[in-house]
């Protein structure tokens, strides 16, 4: 993998894929909360099912996510200084537009970055829904981030009551992760409104539609100016297997 510092000294992981010299702008993906660009959308297939038809594909790991650094201060962390960290990733790939995809925590991410752009020709995001607009970020109403912290900071797993939360400790610990960086990110996630009239791109919401982290879907693509809707199979995690999670994305940023 390839790396970067960002603008307040991270060192930020990432990798590419792909044909360079495609008609399209590069397709720059950013993953989920505990989640990697491997786990995000290697995994996945979306990575495979973009090179398919000769697009580049840019995927970074997030701070304190995968190979990426990883502090312990939640001064570091919230989606806004992620969106920092995006920019910086363009600026580096040189290219005047690109389209962005985001799932959950990088949909935020996403959004912000593209309420606060031009350079996004068409933006895709999954995994959030209403909670964007009530909640200011992701959605807290099912499970807070007080009791996220808590589980990612428990000594043992059996300590962990919330069954909300507790999935996030398993996906930590199934891919090895710093779980105090997590926490720290946990501590710090975006609460503010996102000025979603200003986002120009054409926009693709995915959303599973047993997906509790993405209640009512159709609020928030009500109040983007050019956004439509796809439903998928399953719950937050279970969403990214449909098949049409990676086709829906491939043929949205094909046109």
């Amino acid at each position: 993998m390839a790396s970067f510092t960002t603008w307040d000294g991270i060192g930020i992981a990432y990798r590419e894929w792909g044909d360079e010299q495609g008609a399209l702008p590069p397709v720059v993906l950013h993953h989920g909360f505990v989640a990697d660009a491997d786990s995000n959308w290697v995994a996945t297939g979306v990575v495979e099912a973009l090179i398919s038809p000769r697009r580049r594909v840019v995927a970074a790991d997030a701070r304190g996510h995968g190979r990426s650094e990883k502090p312990h201060d939640p001064e570091r962390y919230g989606e806004d200084r992620m969106a920092r960290d995006l920019a910086g990733l363009v600026d580096l790939l040189g290219v005047p537009q690109v389209d962005l995809v985001g799932y959950s925590m990088g949909a935020i991410v996403s959004l912000l970055f593209a309420a606060a752009e031009d350079r996004v020709r068409r933006l895709a995001i999954g995994g959030v829904g209403s909670g964007v607009i009530e909640c200011g970020g992701v959605d807290r109403r099912s499970v807070s981030n007080e009791a996220i912290v808590a589980a990612l900071e428990a000594e043992d797993v059996g300590e962990i009551d919330d069954p909300g939360a507790l999935p996030f400790r398993q996906r930590a610990d199934a891919v090895g992760a710093d779980r105090l960086a997590l926490a720290a990110q946990a501590r710090s996630v975006f609460r503010g409104e996102i000025p979603l009239e200003r986002i120009s791109a054409p926009t693709l919401l995915l959303a599973g539609d047993e997906d509790p982290l993405a209640d009512r879907p159709e609020v928030l693509v009500d109040a983007i100016p050019e956004a439509g809707l796809r439903l998928l199979h399953g719950n937050h995690i279970g969403a990214l297997g449909d098949p049409a999670f990676r086709s829906s994305i491939v043929n949205f940023l094909a046109a």
